[in-house]
């Protein structure tokens, strides 16, 4: 049995050459403090699910600032990327993954299979269209049509929990963008407290959902 829960998306397991994931609340992981205290005591038990899920290579993490930067990742690296909020990569086994406890963890897919993206878009991200700028930076960097792509929004938290309702102003940036592929899984996170880290429920002392994201 896994030591953490994973939930999947359908119009992302029906690409071949894609590996998706989003780990859910761990059992039996004590969380009930600060930010890096909960990574670290999720760090081992996220890394086993992970490899139970098939992700064997090496993790490509972002700081995760609120922002809306988004950097091309071509190879393995121990520290977070600086300053950003969105992960792209062409490159096949580096496994994108973006922490989130009530913000959405946004899945980008090019069905040709050149490459993938990830961004953490909460409020303030949503704000600075960071899913827009991912779309951008994948064809600056990968000459990825957005026509071609699929856009997955992952469990976050959504009214009447929160007064904003970013995960639809994702799907309008995203069809902006010139997406037609958009899927939101229409979960809120703050809503399921057995499955779900909500840092908002849960007042800022809790643990993160991971999403994972790699290409094959």
């Amino acid at each position: 049995m896994s030591p953490c829960p994973a939930e999947t998306f359908p119009a992302l397991e029906a690409l071949p050459f894609l590996r998706a994931a989003f780990l859910q609340r761990c059992p039996g992981i004590d969380v009930v403090t600060d930010r890096e205290t909960a990574l670290t005591r999720l760090w081992s038990v996220h890394r086993e699910a992970a490899d139970e899920l098939g992700f064997s290579g090496p993790f490509v993490t972002a700081e995760q600032v609120h922002g809306h930067l988004v950097t091309r990742v071509n190879a393995a690296q121990s520290d977070p990327t600086p300053g950003a909020d969105g992960l792209i990569t062409s490159t096949p086994g580096l496994t994108l993954a973006i922490y989130v406890a009530d913000c959405a963890a946004v899945y980008l897919a090019d069905k040709t299979g050149k490459a993938i993206g990830l961004v953490h878009s909460g409020k303030k991200g949503t704000e600075q269209n960071i899913t827009g700028q991912a779309i951008t930076a994948m064809q600056r960097e990968f000459g990825t049509n957005p026509a071609d792509l699929i856009v997955q929004i992952a469990p976050c938290i959504r009214p009447p929990h929160y007064e904003i309702d970013f995960a639809a102003d994702i799907i309008r940036q995203a069809r902006a963008a010139g997406v037609q592929d958009v899927h939101d899984c229409g979960t809120c996170t703050a809503s399921d407290p057995e499955t779900y880290y909500s840092y908002r429920r849960e007042k800022g002392q809790t643990g993160r959902l991971l999403a994972l994201l790699a290409l094959s």
